[in-house]
């Protein structure tokens, strides 16, 4: 009998609590999850689900409620205070998740709201997984004052601490301004969704009210704009289901921390397959440009990749991708656009792309084919010196396997920075139709036989017989192997299997920098 009455006050318990969860799912108020879906959005609860392998997510603190007062604050304390926390599993490996309820205080960030975060934070860092935001907030609660604006400080604080220790992604399905931006920003991939995402320090009223400009807010601050203007963004989608797709994917080839390999897949591609199809994609003319995406395609696992910053500094093409199960990171010159030359975004790009490889034990495959770095007065006036500089300093840094490959052509100093021998590639391959010189043989006749050229009766033919020979003296394919700057000149065909082997071989690599507390890379 006892046993019974227990059981009864007990199930009433259990009917109070689950009351109070369904509450907290469905919201305060229930029209505003309609509103939601009206705009085309998600709840936070359903990114989640989408985000995470079924019915893996545990959430926490979901009764938590703000203390705030004033403002008519103390009649709304809705549960969750607007951020969904807690963790579950993408293919299987845990995943820390926080996702701003936008039904809720418009998602803005209070105290409590802003504990939570810290406390998801702290639990992914302890347990060493990859967190992940899903931002859809209007910024600090105005309600609770400086104490909001602390509370970002702590999520800011937290970002730096773990940057280069766990993977961190920001999703953005919302508009995130002011100093809400920055946690973004400091974070290793943003992504953004077309007509949903905007991100800006001033909002437009702010800008038309100070500079007179009338803007949008997508104009302003949209998927289109961070993801081809700025590079805020590395990913940019049409809606959020192909956006939190991809956001599985980029987990499912990123490491849970620091001290642990990329997973391994076996994708069924062999490793020794040749790759006869690369003698049609590269053009032998070195002023003929292709798609460089293609050569990709060819030889990574079965054409797989996932292309970082595939709209912004398109003359360098940065992805992540799989050579014989093993996750490399990839950075090509693009023929197609700017013949490939690198300029300000294009180093900036790749600097940062490198040094998150180098941070998760990510190997580097360059493929090269460069004509230099762009020349101009706007490069050099906006610093195409020091910004330039960073692509070299993340190169030089990086401790995981190096190989670089010549596909065609590679000058001057921008041969250097592609991660030649010189700076510390592990291996240097070329194929049989590279020219590596300081110019190409057309321009440095022009200098090296001037007053001859000048002086001849002929110019033209001289210039022309001058060209041959600067090409035969120097910018022939076997000259950098003769003198160890290329350690092999191979076969097109065979480049699959030759970096297979040869990251098989690096796979147990041991670089360590001297220690130091930390470098100063050029800004």
């Amino acid at each position: 009998m006892t046993t019974a009455q227990g059981s009864t006050g007990f199930s009433d318990h259990l009917e109070e609590l689950n009351e109070l969860k369904e509450q907290a799912w469905l919201g305060s108020d229930p029209s505003a999850t309609d509103r939601q879906h009206a705009r085309g959005k998600l709840t936070a609860h359903e990114r989640i689900e989408q985000l995470l392998d079924a019915g893996t997510f545990t959430e926490v603190e979901t009764l938590r409620r703000h203390r705030a007062t004033g403002f008519g604050m103390e009649a709304k304390r809705p549960f969750t205070d607007g951020v969904v926390t807690g963790w579950g599993t993408v293919e299987g490996r845990t995943v820390f998740v926080y996702a701003h309820d936008f039904r809720i205080f418009g998602g803005a960030l209070g105290e409590a709201h802003a504990q939570k975060i810290h406390k998801i934070m702290d639990m992914a860092i302890a347990a060493g997984a990859p967190l992940v935001s899903l931002n859809d907030g209007a910024g600090a609660r105005i309600q609770e004052g400086v104490s909001a604006l602390a509370g970002y400080g702590g999520i800011f604080q937290r970002n730096t601490k773990v940057s280069g220790i766990i993977p961190q992604i920001s999703v953005m399905l919302g508009p995130c301004a002011g100093g809400a931006a920055y946690s973004p920003a400091l974070t290793d991939f943003v992504f953004t969704v077309r007509d949903v995402s905007q991100m800006f320090i001033t909002g437009p009223e702010v800008v038309r009210s100070v500079t007179g400009e009338d803007v949008t807010h997508d104009g302003l601050g949209g998927s289109d704009v961070h993801s081809d203007v700025s590079g805020v963004a590395q990913f940019s989608y049409e809606d959020e289901e192909d956006c939190l797709a991809d956001v599985r994917l980029l987990l499912s080839m990123l490491p849970s921390n620091n001290r642990e390999l990329p997973p391994v897949v076996r994708t069924g591609d062999q490793a020794d397959r040749r790759v006869d199809e690369l003698l049609d994609v590269v053009p032998l003319e070195g002023s003929r440009s292709y798609d460089v995406r293609d050569v990709i395609a060819e030889t990574v696992d079965n054409g797989d990749y996932l292309e970082v910053h595939a709209q912004w500094a398109t003359n360098l093409v940065c992805a992540f991708a799989r050579l014989d199960g093993h996750v490399v990171g990839v950075v090509a010159s693009q023929p197609s656009i700017l013949a490939g030359v690198l300029d300000i975004k294009a180093s900036e790009k790749g600097a940062r792309f490198v040094q998150f490889c180098d941070a998760f034990n990510i190997p580097l495959l360059t493929l090269v084919d460069v004509p230099g770095f762009l020349p101009g007065t706007d490069q050099e006036h906006d610093g195409i010196i020091r910004r330039g500089a960073k692509l070299l300093y993340a190169y030089c840094n990086a401790t995981v396997p190096r190989i670089s490959v010549v596909l065609r052509k590679a000058y001057g100093g921008a041969y250097i920075v592609m991660d030649s021998r010189s700076i510390g590639a592990d291996l240097a391959f070329a194929w049989p139709n590279n020219e590596i010189a300081v110019m190409g043989a057309e321009a440095a006749a022009e200098v090296v036989f001037r007053r001859e050229i000048a002086a001849a009766d002929d110019p033209d033919s001289t210039r022309t017989q001058k060209i041959k020979e600067y090409r035969q003296e120097l910018v022939h394919p076997y000259h950098p192997a003769e003198r160890g700057l290329v350690d092999d000149v191979i076969d097109p065909c065979d480049m699959r299997s030759v970096l297979i082997r040869s990251f098989a071989m690096l796979q147990c690599k041991d670089a360590d920098l001297p220690r130091r507390k930390h470098g100063n890379p050029p800004q």
